[in-house]
């Protein structure tokens, strides 16, 4: 069956997660994603335990149906190959600091030179301009720049980092659609193009209602705990033996809640609880009052009652419940995967559910260098050439006997 993205070409010069996380969607809805990486270390994250047989655990998650090169960009021999490869790819992506692109002649506007229609998209800290464009930024330091550590976490509490890389993911999804948009207009036009974001610029993208009550209001959002700022009740509870997810937010749900949940009608009554506006201007009492009640039974009790009351809720599960949890495996959400060195592993599934064009796994994550062999001799070198190559260290392949 064919993807939606089958035949694309696509030059992956990324780094870690958001990159790479970008191309592996693409990669997993068709895209022929080749990851050029230096050598001997690779992408940064093959360093990332935990390992096994010596392979990343981590890379190995977000770089499934790419290949990977290993390739000098220093080297003058080593451009040349790279060229090469840019003037049959669609798209290029890259996340090194913005002036390094330019320091190896790899930048846009070098490969539009044997290239007009490639795409090529960049992502980084900050963006390629502005007076921040050559700070190294990851995604801790997006989250303390764009307020996000400040509204995380507990009222009072140090500033919190958002439990995944927020960021990073926020940037290699941002990348991902902008270079689909890109792709489409070349579709429609026949023209290549630029395009750039940034872990920052992806983040703020994400922050609509605090950007409403700053912009609307003046408000500054802080940390809320696990509370909605503009709903409630809408946050965890304590029950018997952890905790509740309820959003009742929306006076019919408060009231099943109040009757059919807590089998409490008086908190209707109630004239701190009686609106929206009262229940956020006495939400500590709205806590202390619901939570009299869940923590008499445990969450396994509230939550078939919730779902009973139709009130949006559910349990807070740590990571290991998660995946466990038969709603989760109903979705296929995790799935077993071959790994030539790891062996059997695990990998994420997929969120999207195509109905003619489901996304696939064709081929689990690489190892550094492993189709260095096979795309030279795509790309017109002889044995001998390639040989040449490998001895002067201007390739790699870390198993190359293997290959």
């Amino acid at each position: 069956m064919a993807l939606p993205l089958d035949g694309v070409k696509v030059i992956d010069l990324t780094n870690v997660l958001a990159g790479p996380f970008c191309t592996m969607t693409m990669s997993d809805m068709g895209a022929e994603v080749l990851k050029v990486e230096n050598f001997p270390e690779g992408d940064l994250s093959r360093r990332l335990s935990p390992k096994i047989n010596d392979e990343s655990y981590c890379f190995a998650m977000v770089n499934r149906n790419k290949r990977s090169i290993g390739l000098d960009l220093k080297s003058p021999r080593g451009k040349d190959v790279f060229m090469k490869l840019a003037a049959g790819a669609d798209v290029i992506l890259e996340n090194m600091r913005p002036d390094a692109k330019f320091h190896m002649g790899v930048d846009y506007e070098s490969v539009k030179a044997v290239n007009p229609k490639i795409i090529y998209a960049s992502i980084s800290g900050f963006g390629q301009t502005g007076p921040y464009a050559k700070k190294g930024g990851y995604d801790i330091v997006a989250q303390g720049m764009t307020g996000i550590m400040r509204m995380t976490g507990e009222p009072g509490g140090r500033p919190a980092k958002v439990g995944i890389a927020m960021n990073d993911v926020a940037g290699g999804i941002t990348a991902l659609y902008g270079i689909l948009a890109a792709y489409i207009h070349r579709l429609r036009t026949g023209e290549g193009q630029y395009l750039e974001t940034s872990l920052v610029d992806a983040g703020l993208a994400w922050m609509m209602w605090e950007t409403a009550a700053f912009f609307g209001a003046g408000e500054v959002a802080m940390a809320n705990g696990t509370r909605h700022r503009r709903s409630a009740p809408y946050q965890a509870f304590r029950t018997e033996d952890g905790y509740v997810t309820v959003g009742a937010n929306s006076e019919k749900m408060w009231a099943s809640f109040c009757n059919d949940v807590l089998v409490r009608p008086e908190l209707l009554q109630d004239e701190r609880f009686k609106g929206l506006q009262n229940r956020l201007a006495n939400v500590d009492a709205l806590q202390e009052e619901i939570e009299k009640v869940l923590v008499t039974r445990p969450t396994a009790h509230w939550v078939p009652l919730l779902d009973k009351a139709a009130v949006p809720g559910g349990p807070v599960y740590t990571f290991d419940e998660t995946v466990e949890d038969p709603h989760i495996k109903a979705r296929e959400m995790f799935f077993d995967i071959e790994h030539p060195i790891i062996g059997k592993m695990k990998n994420i599934g997929y969120p999207v559910k195509f109905s003619r064009t489901p996304q696939q796994f064709r081929s689990a994550a690489p190892w550094l260098g492993q189709h260095t062999t096979d795309v030279l001799g795509e790309l017109g070198y002889s044995a001998g050439e390639i040989d040449a190559l490998f001895a002067d260290s201007i390739v790699y392949d870390k198993h190359r006997a293997k290959a």
